[in-house]
């Protein structure tokens, strides 16, 4: 079987899998209550990794991962069956992101998200947009979106990619040394279902008028998946100016595609009596129901020391919590600055003069600020999809908002620099990614 068709595969199994993933992201790392909140994220962030482990021991081990690859029909019933969906869309966007990172041979790279996932895979940016988007509004379950957001705009300051790990993704499949996957193949693999058409149809029992609103909403929602999937990379983005660049094009894709399902979503659920539209809405509610009882599995089932340090994780939320009085958590967000951010030596290490300098430290601000207007802290989602289709919406535009100005920032940091400070800035990143 050809790289292409497994790696269609995995995104069909994926799709099945986003089906019962958690409306309440495993790991918060967003903050509220102004500059100082900021603390959250570090907090959050390392939280995230230790309540994740499951989801990094399956990308280590590769067990789960090369079995949804060499699944022949990942909708039917031979389908491998995981005790956590979070493993599973772990372990399969990693496969994909990792594979032409560092030989393939590290396990875990460092711009993955909270989840164990990966917002940026090769030169694609947010790969399973359309199915993000599925899963958002029709079945109430925002996560993927929410988790998108400081990391990923970071990673495109600081790509993890070196150039030439990133012509591999452009190289074609025979003439690789590993099966890494295609840009063009990755964006193909983005939707895998479309729109639930018959599980909406065997929720509602739609009569004739309302079954041919709901095939013009899948019509609608097909077209949709096309205006984001042209918005796929034609070549892999080189520079820091051009990953935030695709950040934007895939954004704004994202919302036209919003937008060009919005009056067909509106006219078939206005078609809906009270009682249909209950029933559409309890699609969502079993599938987080399900998985509320998968957690409380692995709950119980966790009897490590690392069980009572995922205990303080829902006051990083807290909206009470304020971590000007906290000593810690202003200590871990300093380090993670620190560690992130080292101005001083990425200063000395370009020769940057006082301008340059200062411009750097407004990219760094400016980039920081994302953590907060991009919290990832969960609410409840929307009571109907319109809602959801506009809480979708208001969430990319204000990413969109994000990634501008962040560019902007960039912009005026690379504006006088040399052309030898440009490429050592843009080396700082896979070295650092080391």
């Amino acid at each position: 079987m050809s790289g292409r068709m497994k790696l269609a595969l995995a995104g069909a199994t994926i799709m099945i899998a986003a089906v019962l993933l958690p409306v309440k992201a495993e790991a918060q790392f967003g903050f509220r209550g102004g500059p100082l909140g900021v603390a959250r994220f570090a907090v959050g962030h390392m939280i995230g990794l230790s309540r994740l482990r499951h989801s990094r021991m399956a990308v280590r081990g590769g067990r789960y991962r090369s079995a949804a690859l060499r699944s022949q029909d990942p909708r039917g019933a031979e389908r491998p069956q995981f005790a956590n969906p979070y493993v599973l869309r772990a372990a399969l966007t990693a496969q994909a992101a990792l594979v032409g990172w560092r030989g393939g041979r590290r396990p875990q790279g460092w711009w993955r998200h909270p989840d164990g996932s990966y917002g940026w895979v090769g030169p694609v940016f947010w790969p399973f947009a359309h199915d993000d988007l599925t899963a958002a509004v029709i079945l109430g379950d925002p996560t993927s979106l929410s988790l998108y957001g400081y990391g990923d705009i970071y990673a495109a300051i600081f790509a993890p990619y070196a150039v030439t790990e990133l012509a591999a993704y452009a190289v074609p499949a025979g003439r690789r040394a590993r099966r890494i996957p295609a840009a063009e193949t990755l964006c193909d693999a983005s939707d895998t279902g479309g729109l639930p058409v018959e599980r909406i149809a065997a929720a509602v029992a739609p009569n004739e008028l309302q079954r041919t609103a709901l095939d013009e909403l899948a019509s609608a929602w097909s077209g949709a998946r096309e205006i984001i999937r042209a918005a796929c990379p034609a070549q892999a983005p080189a520079t820091a100016a051009e990953r935030l660049g695709l950040m934007r094009e895939r954004l704004d894709a994202m919302i036209k595609a919003i937008d060009a399902v919005a009056a067909p979503l509106a006219k078939f659920t206005d078609l809906l009596d009270d009682d249909q539209k209950a029933r559409l809405e309890a699609l969502g509610k079993d599938r987080r129901a399900v998985l509320a009882s998968m957690q409380r599995k692995d709950t119980s089932k966790d009897t490590s020391k690392d069980a009572s340090k995922d205990a303080p994780a829902p006051s990083v939320c807290d909206a009470d919590s304020d971590p000007r009085y906290d000593e810690k958590l202003q200590r871990q967000y300093e380090q993670l600055v620190q560690q992130q951010w080292p101005a001083g030596d990425i200063a000395t290490t370009l020769r940057l003069d006082e301008v340059a300098r200062a411009r750097f430290e407004v990219l760094q601000d400016t980039t920081l600020r994302t953590m907060q207007t991009l919290s990832a802290c969960p609410s409840q989602p929307a009571a109907t999809p319109q809602a959801r289709l506009t809480a979708a919406k208001a969430r990319l535009e204000t990413m969109l908002a994000a990634v501008n100005g962040v560019t902007d920032a960039l912009d005026d940091f690379e504006a006088d620099l040399s052309d030898e400070q440009k490429a050592g800035f843009e080396a700082i990143g896979p070295k650092r990614g080391a």
